[in-house]
């Protein structure tokens, strides 16, 4: 689910910076999930915006090396994409999110012990 070795990799380029870094991006992911969960069910949605928000939650996970969530990001990228956002798992896409950021935090934690 994380590739802690991009964690390290991370760590070591931003130094001091790091946890400042993973704090914007969890502020700036919960933002972009918001509007992804308020796009569930509403039919028509505006599929450039939400390529545009899974675009940009995509790049962040892969910085932070969350795979997996990069990943259903991607997928769904594509589909809204292609013209096909009603058949995009956001489910999914919040659950991994969900899950990814519960495993992020307490691998951070393991970490500063």
């Amino acid at each position: 689910m994380i590739d802690w070795s991009q964690i390290d990799e991370l760590r070591a380029e931003v130094d001091d910076a790091f946890d400042e870094v993973v704090s914007l991006f969890l502020e700036e992911a919960d933002d972009i999930m918001a509007r992804v969960r308020q796009a569930q069910g509403v039919p028509r949605r505006d599929p450039a915006a939400l390529a545009a928000d899974l675009h940009a939650l995509k790049g962040a996970a892969l910085n932070l090396g969350l795979r997996a969530f990069a990943d259903a990001c991607g997928e769904g990228e594509r589909r809204a994409q292609s013209g096909d956002a009603d058949s995009i798992d956001l489910d999914g896409i919040i659950a991994c999110f969900a899950a990814s950021r519960i495993a992020l935090l307490k691998g951070l934690d393991r970490d500063a012990a």
